[in-house]
């Protein structure tokens, strides 16, 4: 029951003790002390009761109780408030109660694994702990097992340099091969190294000031190429007013968005004809978009463009639309000529249509058109059918000729484009004529 007692007991004091003030865990530690075994005190309060016991005051006594002992122990903190240490200690037993079941005289020994809650911090010069481990003994061939339970007293008068430790207790046997015994011990703790110093905090540097930039646009002056005016980071700072990713201060055209290549400039248009030069393969001459860039074409370079050209490919004045004249070959129409009254051509027409074979041949690019003509005398009607009868008669001779129908055209226009005047016998004869056009 007092075993029990005391277990209790010491567990709340060392539960107590590991929640107090934190400290320095304690560096691992060599110890050596001596003390007093007491087997009597223990088996007289079983016996009769403690109070008696304490009362009686044979418990003092230490040379009618106490055997000489010493002990060697290893001892380290593992928290700021909890050491854990293995003892070893060794006695002569000589005096022992006489229930004691082994003869007197002979070497005891034991060893302890212990536990020791600290009450103040690890530098405080008096520092209280309670003890509480399990451990084993032998004496003769007997081994029991026990619980090692007590107090002590850390005493600390040289600044962690050395301890001396102050302890007493109780070793309560579990299978009660042995008798309970006390424990009286005094010794001296040296650590086996230097418990370590927390590290200093060392404040960190002030900041170092912000970069200066000037206009506000997130790029510090010593990196901004334009410090006084808000830009572009991806322009080193500089504004870009034409969004052309071409700083202003590089740019040749800073209101009109642009490319490098031309200084930030668009791309020029140097014949002014709406065509960039990149696509116009005229750049130094206007013309339009659908020759790319370039004038209207002249195929046959006769000065008439092949829009305006009726003949794009043979070359002719522009007051004939761009077609050739048969005169400039040689050829008279006014030759062409028929009997009075009818479409028999007369010998020297056919002569002259003969001329314009050979033409025709020469320059199979050539149509011609054939046009017939009368004066006003007679009937309009009339004078139409006849000049449609002799531009057919001028036709189908080209034709037997070789020349292909599809070359020529043929059409009669009576009265009609009077090229003289119908008053005077010269003019109305002027006005009676086959008009061949070379057409392409």
């Amino acid at each position: 029951m007092h075993m029990k007692k005391s277990l209790a007991l010491l567990l709340f004091t060392l539960t107590a003790f590991i929640g107090f003030a934190q400290s320095p865990v304690k560096p691992a530690h060599l110890g050596f002390s001596f003390g007093f075994n007491d087997f009597v005190t223990p088996q007289q309060i079983k016996t009769t009761t403690f109070k008696q016991t304490i009362k009686s005051g044979d418990w003092g006594r230490v040379s009618q109780r106490m055997n000489e002992a010493f002990s060697v122990y290893y001892w380290k903190g593992l928290t700021q408030n909890l050491d854990v240490s293995g003892t070893y200690t060794g006695s002569f037993i000589r005096k022992i109660p006489s229930t004691f079941p082994t003869p007197a005289a002979n070497y005891f020994q034991s060893l302890d694994l212990s536990f020791h809650a600290k009450l103040l911090k690890e530098t405080a010069i008096i520092n209280p702990f309670a003890t509480l481990g399990i451990g084993v003994n032998n004496y003769k061939k007997s081994w029991n097992a026990q619980i090692p339970m007590g107090f002590g007293l850390q005493i600390n008068p040289f600044d962690n340099q050395a301890l001396i430790l102050i302890q007493a207790e109780h070793k309560g046997q579990i299978n009660q091969i042995q008798t309970n015994h006390l424990l009286y011990s005094a010794g001296v703790n040296i650590p086996l190294s230097r418990p370590k110093e927390a590290a200093k905090f060392i404040p960190p540097p002030p900041p170092p000031p912000a970069p200066a930039d000037t206009d506000g646009d997130g790029v510090i002056d010593a990196e901004d190429a334009c410090p006084t005016v808000a830009g572009l980071p991806a322009l080193k700072g500089c504004p870009d007013k034409d969004g052309d990713a071409i700083a202003d201060k590089d740019d040749k055209c800073p209101d009109v968005a642009g490319l490098a290549k031309y200084g930030g400039c668009p791309i020029p248009d140097t014949d002014g004809d709406g065509i960039n030069d990149e696509i116009d393969k005229c750049p130094k001459v206007a013309g339009l978009a659908r020759y790319g860039g370039c004038p209207i074409p002249d195929t046959d370079n006769d000065g008439v463009n092949d829009e305006a050209d009726k003949c794009p490919n043979v070359a002719g004045p522009a007051d004939n639309n761009g077609c050739p004249r048969l005169e400039q070959y040689n050829f008279n129409s006014k030759n062409v000529q028929f009997a009075t009254g009818s479409a028999t051509l007369l010998p020297k027409a056919t002569v002259e249509l003969d001329k314009l074979v050979t033409i025709l041949n020469e320059h199979p690019e050539i149509k011609v058109s054939i046009d017939g003509y009368t004066d006003i005398t007679g009937k309009p009607a009339t004078n139409l059918a006849l000049s449609e009868k002799r531009a057919n008669a001028a036709k189908a001779y080209l034709v037997k000729k070789g020349i292909a129908d599809s070359r020529l055209s043929a059409a009669g226009h009576g009265i009609e484009n009077p090229i003289a005047d119908n008053k005077t016998a010269a003019g109305r004869a002027e006005n009676r004529r086959v008009e061949f056009k070379a057409l392409q």
